[in-house]
């Protein structure tokens, strides 16, 4: 008889020797940012509509195309092109705010309104870290993520595969990957729409985890996905099946166009937009003609091309600004709204930083809801560093302790310390002090804040340095969430069933 613990209780967790701010739901207490007038505003969105309108949309799959034309818009060959009011009553059916729910009712997330929840980075090719550089994707660095999106509190989902396991046949990868996130993390997570199968398989999965029936995992969302529309204006048949099953379900969808201006989308900031509002409106009106009430997510990523070599730029100023008019059109139509952590950096540097520190800006001045890529992206999503998780773990917290309030009251105001002390003196020793110098301020666990002779004493540690030591302890201090024997014996016999299936049959 193995001696180890039942799955129900979990292995026993050692001290959290990791300093970190305690798992909590994230509110915003200060207004986001309407950057344009209304005027302006409205500009944007009566050119989508007449883009929708006049220009139309490609929607290379059959069933889709069937249900635009079943609410009203008009087919030439692929091409749909939609009336405005058509579109407006159907986005106005979606929910302004909803609970995506974890297997740890703990972990259940509210989505929507001045809620903010941070992902983990997604859908990297490749990993990189200090000591064995850039590497393909592969299983344990999928794994070790994975447990790190767990380890840290500030990761509230994982926003997709953390780096993709190109070790693991195409077929069934999503099979394995849905089993590690179940078993290796208690919070929700993000399947791929590449077709029917896969949205069908994580459903099932999703399920099982949570150790519920069908009918309630038809009422409570659980499970999300990213849509991508492939800009220009084409919506293509995985990610249109992918769509329609996850809305059919009553799952969560982040529509999200990619417009890069000057490549994918008109240079200016303005014809970008435009055409992102179009295309996210056009995703969104296809949840709700599925199922009226269908949770969704308004997702921007409008960015700019370096117009020298063409390679996409983050954490510009453009960024900042479609990331804040991204917010004010999700408000507009009344959605949540997706935003990202990114940048183009090749290596954890000064231009990771600054870029990574842009982007938050727009994303939370811009009134994100949901934000994808908070940890680890680099290289403009081509790679998942390891070191640079930690730092965003750490800009996160930053987040999240300018989130809060700042608490103005009679003890706060500290007038009895202020005439205690009396001009001159100092408020070290002060009651006042005393009582909340542990917790008066955010305490970084990567900045150092020694001076320099006692900096260069200990070796003249670089911050890159301190987050690759900081994950490593992170790794070691991880303990795999309990599950229910139970469960995991069914969950492994449908993964197991599916694999020796052959998982998909076609590979988009």
């Amino acid at each position: 008889m193995s001696n180890t613990p039942s799955r129900r209780r979990g292995r026993r967790a050692a001290p959290n020797r990791l300093a970190q701010p305690a798992r909590r739901a994230l509110t915003r207490s200060h207004a986001p940012v309407d950057l344009l007038p209304a005027e302006q505003l409205e500009l944007v969105h009566n050119a989508s509509l007449d883009i929708l309108e006049t220009v139309g949309l490609e929607v290379l799959g059959d069933e889709a195309r069937a249900i635009y034309c079943k609410a009203g818009a008009s087919q030439d060959g692929n091409r749909v092109r939609i009336p405005r009011q058509v579109i407006l009553d159907a986005v106005a059916c979606a929910p302004e705010s909803f609970s995506l729910h974890a297997r740890n009712p703990e972990n259940t997330l509210r989505i929507g309104a001045d809620a903010m929840a941070f992902c983990s980075v997604a859908s990297a090719p490749n990993s990189q870290d200090i000591d064995h550089g850039r590497r393909s994707g592969n299983q344990a660095d999928f794994r070790n993520f994975t447990r790190l999106s767990q380890h840290f509190n500030i990761i509230h989902m994982m926003g997709g595969y953390p780096v993709e396991p190109v070790d693991i046949p195409s077929s069934i990868r999503h099979l394995e990957c849905l089993r590690d996130f179940c078993v290796l993390t208690d919070k929700p997570f993000h399947c791929y729409s590449l077709g029917r199968q896969r949205i069908l398989d994580a459903l099932e999965i999703t399920r099982i985890a949570r150790g519920i029936d069908q009918d309630t995992l038809l009422k409570e969302p659980s499970l999300f996905t990213v849509i991508n529309i492939n800009s220009p204006l084409t919506l293509d048949i995985p990610m249109s099946e992918g769509l329609i099953e996850m809305a059919r379900h009553n799952q969560v969808s982040v529509v999200t166009p990619f417009t890069l201006a000057g490549a994918m989308a008109p240079v200016s900031l303005a014809g970008a937009l435009a055409q992102q509002n179009a295309e996210a409106l056009a995703g969104i009106a296809l949840t709700q003609w599925v199922r009226p009430g269908a949770p969704v997510i308004y997702g921007g990523f409008t960015s700019n091309v370096d117009m020298k070599s063409g390679a996409p730029a983050f954490g510009t100023p453009e960024y900042m600004k479609t990331a804040q008019i991204g917010g004010q059109l999700a408000r507009h139509y009344g959605l949540p709204y997706r935003s990202s952590n990114v940048n183009a950096a090749n290596t954890v540097d000064a231009q990771a930083a600054y870029e990574s520190a842009f982007s938050l800006w727009g994303a939370v001045t811009g009134g994100a809801n949901m934000l994808m890529h908070g940890a680890g992206w680099m290289e403009g999503g081509l790679s998942a560093s390891f070191e640079k998780f930690v730092i965003d773990c750490d800009l996160l917290q930053m987040v999240a302790a300018y989130l809060e309030p700042v608490e103005i009251n009679t003890e706060e105001l500290a007038l009895d310390a202020i005439q205690d002390v009396g001009p001159g003196g100092h408020f070290f020793g002060t009651d006042h002090t005393q009582t909340r110098y542990k917790t008066a301020f955010y305490a970084p666990m990567v900045s150092d804040w020694r001076n320099f002779e006692t900096w260069s004493e200990v070796g003249s540690p670089l911050a890159h340095e301190k987050a690759n030591r900081l994950w490593k302890q992170a790794l070691e201090e991880y303990r795999e969430p309990p599950m229910d024997d139970a469960v995991r014996t069914e969950l492994d016999a449908f993964v197991d069933r599916r694999i020796a299936e052959g998982g998909v049959a076609t590979d988009f």
